[in-house]
């Protein structure tokens, strides 16, 4: 069985701790700075090849400790973006594979630099943008003979908007945060450049639906270092509900708290509901010359909530953990194949959706499943707090 160390116990690290664990080809252990955290996730999933720890991974000692006396085969890091170079250069040091899911493009960086020359695969970027939207557009690039453009488009939006934002909190708020306050980049003229957050607003159309597209940072991954050189565009940009974009400008531009982040959180997280009752939107578009002719082909995907093993997870759930744990089984599956830092576009987008956990990712789904099991109230419990002895 392969042996992985999950380390964060929040919305995307419950279903990838369950998602391996309850195939059988896993030994997980789930790892969380809140023990009780952890140990509800674990207790939820009731599977037999899974534990809880308590850990901090922020702590280089405390880590490389529990490495020693609980030695893994890889590393998944499910932790705020701010947390990965750490647990990069403690899985570095341990020998093993590390895997991430950030969209910070100074963290991937590092990653980079501690990954020259490892033995091991080091693969940042595991999630959904960038991540999976990467695995996608690189997929249709190799049907051109010439490139001219490609564009990514990615939203994690609520099926039932009703508030002014017409947003719920489906995964990370500093993430969030991170993305729309921070340089993006982008491919223009065939050069790589620095574009703003919440600016490059577009309309999108999508089977008959509406949405707006706005510059957010980090979706673009690698995949501008890859293939850029060889297009005259390419960009990434959030997809929204329209009038979602001039009130977050309002919020981090004009009242300052791209500044003060840790208010923007509280006020967001105080304010903005989370949901199960969500849809992942996956655009790519692809521009260029086949056989002498200009074509365009598109990837477009929609997903949404799954019951697995018994529950409801949230479409940004499960899309986020069925990319990770894909990329997951093929690199331990293959490891003599893996070396260094591996970017997502060296995955095929073939690969990924024959695998037994990038098989989510099937279209087909609809809203209509998350619906009915809300009103039957037949969720599931994700998470099963310990009941106190009487």
């Amino acid at each position: 069985m392969h042996r992985v160390l999950i380390l964060g116990a929040g919305k995307i690290g419950a279903l990838i701790s369950g998602l391996l664990a309850e195939s059988g080809s896993y030994s997980i252990q789930l790892a969380d700075v809140d023990g009780a955290a952890a140990e509800a996730v674990v207790r939820a999933h009731g599977a037999a090849h899974l534990s809880a720890f308590t850990l901090d991974a922020g702590e280089a000692k405390a880590l490389a400790a529990h490495l020693k006396r609980h030695p893994v085969d890889a590393v998944v890091s499910s932790l705020p973006y701010y947390c990965n170079v750490a647990v990069a250069e403690a899985a570095r040091k341990a020998g093993l594979h590390y895997f991430d899911l950030t969209e910070d493009v100074q963290v991937t960086r590092a990653v980079r630099t501690i990954a020259a020359g490892a033995s091991e695969a080091f693969v940042p970027q595991c999630g959904l943008a960038p991540g999976f939207i990467s695995i996608a557009a690189a997929e249709l690039i190799t049907h051109f003979d010439e490139l001219r453009a490609v564009k990514l488009r990615v939203g994690a939006l609520p099926q039932h908007p009703n508030n002014v934002l017409k947003y719920s909190l489906t995964w990370s708020t500093e993430g969030l945060i991170n993305e729309y306050g921070n340089p993006c980049q982008a491919i223009s003229d065939g050069r790589l450049i620095e574009v703003a957050p919440l600016e490059g607003l577009e309309e999108i159309e999508i089977d008959g639906t509406l949405y707006e597209a706005f510059n957010t940072s980090g979706g673009l991954g690698s995949l501008a270092e890859t293939y850029g050189a060889h297009c005259e565009s390419m960009n990434y940009k959030t997809i929204r509900y329209p009038g979602h974009c001039e009130q977050m400008r309002l919020l981090m531009n004009d009242l300052k708290l791209n500044h003060d982040r840790g208010t923007l959180k509280h006020i967001l997280e105080n304010a903005v509901p989370q949901t199960l009752q969500d849809v992942v939107i996956v655009y790519a578009a692809v521009t260029g010359k086949q056989d002498g002719e200009l074509r365009e082909e598109n990837y477009v995907n929609k997903i949404y909530p799954q019951m697995i093993a018994g529950r409801l997870w949230s479409a940004i759930q499960v899309s986020t953990a069925a990319g990770i744990t894909a990329v997951v089984d093929l690199v331990l599956e293959n490891p003599a194949g893996y070396h260094g830092c591996i970017a997502q576009e060296q995955f095929r987008l073939t690969d990924i959706l024959a695998n037994r956990f990038g098989r989510y990712y099937a279209s087909g789904g609809t809203k209509h499943l998350s619906g009915d099991v809300v009103v039957a109230g037949k969720t599931g419990h994700q998470r099963r707090p310990k009941v106190a002895a009487r």
